[in-house]
């Protein structure tokens, strides 16, 4: 019988350095005269604020990852992928000079790289910013554990997050419009070459993470756990400003498709990577049996409600959004659950309606009121419990200040710590 192939193995490190010397460009060879005039000719005032919030990020996400690569070299086991990595450090500062060369001459935001940073700093999301902390840490603990675990945490954060899930989406999202539109000339050109190094990237990512999980067992809940902490920061970066669709819509898309091409691209690179989603340990928030639409949908309005993303007062507790937002718990903690027995949870809520949870062999279902008996009962508020479900909170410090207490049999307790090292 003919054993899969699979994509990762399709490749390797010596194609993808081939590829690198053939697909070379120059930045300091574009000429953004054209793209001045029609930055203030074809562009309204709202287009060159929403274009101004987008490429902002791109600026700085360029800056961020060009300087932050260096420890992925050394960490990385093979020679080849050393080598890789190298022309990878050199591309991003490549991309981070022609973002700074755009703003400078475009956009007029300053004379210099640190100028422009300066200038473009307001621009920044909320989600962007927790991303961009995160991946600046994931740097320093690369420097101290070169395991191929935390490499594999690395690499998940960089290449599939980063570069899979939110730069490759904005970029087809940018091309597209200045495409169709036939403006920025020079842009446009920097940014479908930008486009072709960032797949090769993101192919080189993929290739590692299949590699290494092959390499030691303890890769894919490495990866599981970054994916859990990131996930929800990553969901809020392309929120516009003061949550001003037009930002997105004025350029013909809409957040539903941004946001469902960021979640299939990330889909789709842990399956080539040989980690499907809901084979890593501990389950990921992706819900991959949900539509790509469903999902992006159901992000959207979460963000909205105050239940994700950056904390603008207390979390909504409209009727139909509970139902999805206690639907999303029932999904992913029946994923992280790995006990034998079933085990019920309840939510008893100072600040809302109680809620249940029952997991019996694989199946599992959520609804409203209170059971006669739980296995475990979460006594806090509704919102100290969205914060800490969601990333906003230290669920280690709620615990130690008595604003969640979980009550239950020890016995019980530790049948169910999977459900608590999340």
């Amino acid at each position: 019988m003919a054993t899969r192939t699979s994509a990762a193995e399709m490749v390797s490190y010596e194609d993808l350095y081939a590829r690198w010397e053939q697909g070379n460009w120059k930045t300091s060879e574009l000429d953004f005269g054209q793209d001045r005039e029609d930055w203030r000719e074809k562009f309204s005032d709202l287009e060159r604020r929403a274009a101004l919030w987008n490429y902002a990020m791109f600026f700085h996400g360029e800056d961020s990852v060009a300087t932050n690569l260096t420890p992925y070299i050394d960490a990385a086991p093979r020679e080849d992928q050393k080598y890789f990595l190298t022309t990878q450090q050199v591309d991003e500062a490549r991309h981070a000079v022609f973002f700074a060369r755009f703003m400078s001459e475009v956009v007029d935001t300053g004379d210099s790289i640190a100028a422009s940073l300066a200038t473009t700093q307001p621009e920044l999301s909320w989600g962007f910013k927790k991303v961009f902390a995160r991946l600046d840490r994931m740097a320093d603990e690369l420097r101290r554990d070169r395991s191929k675990p935390k490499l594999a945490a690395a690499v998940t954060l960089y290449h599939l997050i980063v570069e899979a899930s939110l730069a490759q989406p904005g970029q087809h999202f940018i091309e597209d419009y200045l495409g169709e539109r036939g403006v920025l000339p020079a842009f446009y050109e920097g940014m479908q070459n930008i486009s072709r190094d960032e797949q090769r990237h993101i192919g080189f990512g993929v290739k590692v993470l299949s590699d290494l999980k092959d390499e030691d067992p303890e890769v894919p809940a490495a990866v599981a756990e970054v994916l859990r902490e990131v996930i929800p920061f990553a969901t809020a970066v392309f929120v516009p400003p003061n949550w001003d669709e037009r930002y997105i819509t004025c350029f013909g898309s809409t957040m539903v498709e941004v946001f469902q091409v960021g979640a299939n691209s990330l889909d789709a690179k842990l399956r080539a990577a040989g980690m499907p989603p809901e084979e890593l340990p501990g389950g990921v928030p992706l819900e991959s049996d949900l539509s790509s639409e469903d999902r992006a949908k159901r992000g959207i309005a979460f963000l909205r409600g105050n239940l994700l993303g950056e904390k603008n007062g207390p979390p909504s507790q409209d009727p139909e959004l509970l139902e999805m937002y206690f639907d999303s718990i029932r999904r992913g903690l029946s994923q992280a659950y790995d006990g034998a027995e079933p085990i019920t949870l309840q939510w008893d809520f100072r600040d809302a309606e109680p809620w249940h949870l029952q997991i019996d062999n694989g199946s599992s279902k959520v609804a409203r009121g209170r059971l006669e008996s739980a296995d475990i009962t979460f006594r806090c508020r509704f919102e100290d419990w969205v914060d800490t479900s969601m990333g906003r909170a230290d669920p280690r410090r709620m615990l130690a200040t008595g604003r969640m207490i979980p009550r239950g049999n020890p016995r019980t307790l530790w049948r169910a710590r999977s459900l608590f090292s999340r």
